[in-house]
């Protein structure tokens, strides 16, 4: 009687379908990345030499119209009026304690309007990132 041998069969696994996906999903989150913060509202910064690292939660932006316009992580900008700020500030820190807000001002903002924005981050112990754009290589 022969003895019947029992071959194992490993199964093969290609990587080459894993990279393909892998790649595609690399692309798809730097694409959507970009789009973390969309700023609808068109405002022309001041240059700075050195960008934060901080992630502000809240944005607060003025235009070159002087109006203020307000929004908290990923919501749309809300318009406000100064006296408004101070409340939705508070709002936005009731949700997230340890928030940064980022104030984007138009470089044709006269600087009282910043200090304003200032003053009320101060009186309520926020803490304020002042938003530039990086410098021009010439």
């Amino acid at each position: 009687m022969a003895l019947k041998r029992r071959v194992k069969i490993s199964p093969t696994f290609s990587m080459a379908s894993m990279t393909d996906i892998i790649f595609l999903l690399l692309i798809f989150f730097m694409i959507t990345s970009t789009v973390v913060f969309p700023n609808a509202i068109k405002v022309l910064l001041p240059q700075g030499k050195q960008q934060t690292s901080a992630k502000p939660l809240t944005r607060v932006i003025i235009n070159k119209d002087l109006a203020y316009f307000a929004a908290f992580g990923n919501e749309k900008e809300q318009e406000l009026q100064l006296s408004e700020l101070a409340g939705f500030l508070q709002s936005c820190a009731e949700r997230e304690p340890e928030m940064y807000v980022a104030l984007y001002a138009d470089e044709t903002v006269p600087y009282r309007e910043i200090v304003n924005v200032l003053n009320i981050a101060n009186e309520n112990q926020f803490k304020m990132v002042l938003a530039t754009r990086p410098p021009q290589n010439k």
